[in-house]
């Protein structure tokens, strides 16, 4: 999903009650004379994103809930925009956060409301129409936007308590295999294997940072004209983790087959002015002093893991009747393939450590 995404459904917004919706905005100072128009921003496979236009300087994004029976701790949107009001004026940039609504009976769920950033949105990791350079710049710049998120002093702004310090991974890795396992959907071997071989290989050391979770080209927003980020988006699944886990899983587009899903796999990144996976690793650490090289199978393996859990719950949600997207039955189909990947690289890890 996207604040500045172009490409906007028709319908949906109606299913919204524009009346308490209008008072709501109007009472938080949000809007003049002028009646909001509500748009669905296409994309997203969670909470629902709607635009409203109201008026030229008066535009904006609402993300929330969806409704039905939720997986707990699931749609955190209360935790995007912790997240996000807390990093204004940071080294990461984010939209500003207007106002939230706990209040699930206004429109039928809590909500949130941030400002619209107009700016472009890249769908496709391998950037079609643009020149080598201009790719080289815009993943010169993604990474150079996750390495100053790795650096920010959680507890100076303020989330010191935003998630547990320790064990990320292994309390990932515990938390999607417990998802799964209590799904009705069944899982493909690898996802099997891969649930029991993931915990018992852990690898030593542990850092804490504040890590975004889904952080990939998409979720962020481009400046109009220049390579630069204006907008970091999606936080749902950001916390306190370890930011190698966190950069692993913005890699895993380089394992993934392009004609899979989102991935970049397969292409001739030397052409295309694209780094490669090890040149874009080595860009981080040159950044931040961390070397991933030692363990980096074992966290590509364990995000393909936890990705192919998360597309495993939104094909659960599909089948419930309750997924924000109309090609959640499609995406969720993927997580075998994933799955798959993910054991590869798990093999790979485990070959070279003997």
């Amino acid at each position: 999903m996207s604040a500045a995404a172009s490409n906007v459904a028709s319908t949906g917004a109606a299913a919204l009650p524009l009346g308490p919706l209008t008072d709501y905005l109007r009472a938080q100072g949000l809007l003049g004379d002028a009646a909001p128009q509500l748009s669905v921003l296409a994309g997203g496979q969670s909470n629902p994103t709607f635009r409203i236009d109201a008026g030229p300087s008066r535009q904006y994004v609402l993300r929330k809930k969806p409704a039905g029976t939720l997986v707990a701790s699931a749609h955190a949107i209360d935790r995007e925009f912790r997240v996000m009001q807390a990093l204004q004026g940071s080294g990461v940039p984010v939209p500003r956060m207007l106002a939230y609504c706990e209040d699930g009976s206004l429109i039928g769920t809590p909500f949130y409301v941030m400002e619209f950033l107009q700016g472009r949105v890249f769908m496709d990791q391998g950037l079609p129409g643009m020149a080598p350079a201009e790719r080289l710049a815009i993943y010169r710049e993604m990474n150079r936007v996750i390495a100053a998120l790795h650096a920010v002093d959680y507890h100076a702004v303020g989330l010191g308590d935003y998630g547990k310090e320790g064990h990320y991974v292994g309390r990932q890795i515990a938390r999607w295999t417990r998802q799964c396992r209590e799904s009705p959907l069944p899982v493909n071997a690898a996802m099997q294997r891969l649930m029991d071989w993931l915990p018992a290989h852990l690898p030593p050391g542990d850092e804490t940072t504040l890590v975004h979770g889904d952080y990939r080209l998409d979720n962020l927003i481009f400046h109009p004209t220049e390579p630069r980020v204006i907008g970091v988006l999606d936080w749902e699944l950001s916390t306190l983790g370890h930011p190698l886990a966190d950069l692993a899983y913005q890699c895993m587009g380089w394992r993934i087959p392009h004609d899979l899903w989102r991935g970049i796999g397969g292409l001739d990144l030397t052409s295309l002015g694209i780094p490669s996976e090890a040149e874009y690793v080595r860009w981080y650490g040159e950044a931040t002093g961390r070397d991933a090289a030692g363990h980096w199978d074992y966290y590509i393996a364990y995000n393909l893991f936890r990705m192919a859990a998360i597309l495993h719950g939104i094909a659960q949600r599909a089948q419930d009747g309750n997924a924000a997207s109309a090609d959640a039955v499609q995406t969720g189909a993927k997580a075998g393939p994933l799955a798959e990947l993910g054991w590869q690289a798990a093999q790979r890890y485990q070959a070279t450590r003997g």
